[in-house]
């Protein structure tokens, strides 16, 4: 609901959403976080693991990178949240019925991902899946702290970012059908290799239309999470 208060060049109106009390948004300002999103989040600590903590022990470097990325989401999320006054509840609206159709989801991208297109997808992309089973055959290595990385930080924090700010950001000015194709194109290239992001971009609108249709940001960080589980545990399993 619209509550009257002036707001910023690329901010409107203050609106009472689901869940959280929220600014409404350009796609510019949106294009804006991603790009930080991308620089502190992503480019920063690829840079201090590869400066720094690569030449200590295996052990300690990856722990001290992990470190590093939860320190670095963990302070982007804050100053989102501060500079423009966003706030999400995780657990508004949490309901058995969400639950269940967040494990839905999950049985859905197994079937739809891991068994149907992704095979498609590699065959396809022959060097963009070269690609990324070069960057998961890295897992094994340090299984612990890749498990913290892929299943708990990503994402709770691509969730957080995707749907709770981006989507319901741009939902009451450009329209729910707007707002979710967007949302799910920025989560699709935040993941970078072409075969990632084509998956990627179905797993966003899934995920875009629990959230609508449940109203809670737990539905979708419990989807995303076990996914990226199951696949995680799988692709050990192969290694």
């Amino acid at each position: 609901m619209a509550s009257g208060i002036t707001c910023e060049a690329n901010i409107s109106l203050m609106w009472e959403g689901e869940g959280l009390c929220q600014r409404v948004v350009s796609i510019k300002t949106t294009l804006i976080w991603i790009s930080a999103y991308f620089i502190i989040c992503g480019v920063i600590p690829a840079l201090l693991n590869e400066i720094l903590w690569k030449t200590m022990k295996n052990g300690i470097s990856a722990w001290l990178n992990l470190f590093t990325l939860i320190a670095l989401n963990s302070i982007f999320i804050f100053v989102l949240n501060t500079r423009y006054q966003l706030k999400v509840r995780i657990f508004h609206n949490v309901s058995l019925s969400g639950i269940l159709q967040a494990l839905s989801t999950v049985i859905l991208f197994y079937l739809l991902l891991d068994k149907l297109f992704d095979p498609i997808f590699d065959r396809v992309f022959v060097a963009s899946a070269e690609e990324y089973i070069r960057a998961i055959t890295q897992l094994k290595q340090f299984p612990v702290v890749n498990f913290i990385r892929v299943c708990l930080l990503a994402p709770v924090v691509e969730e957080i970012l995707i749907r709770g700010y981006i989507l319901n950001s741009l939902q009451e000015k450009y329209g729910v059908t707007n707002a979710l194709l967007l949302s799910s194109l920025y989560f699709a290239l935040l993941h970078f290799n072409f075969v990632q992001t084509l998956s990627a971009m179905i797993c966003g609108l899934v995920l875009g239309l629990l959230y609508i249709k449940t109203g809670t940001l737990a539905s979708c960080i419990l989807s995303h999470s076990l996914y990226n589980t199951i696949s995680y545990l799988a692709i050990l399993g192969k290694l």
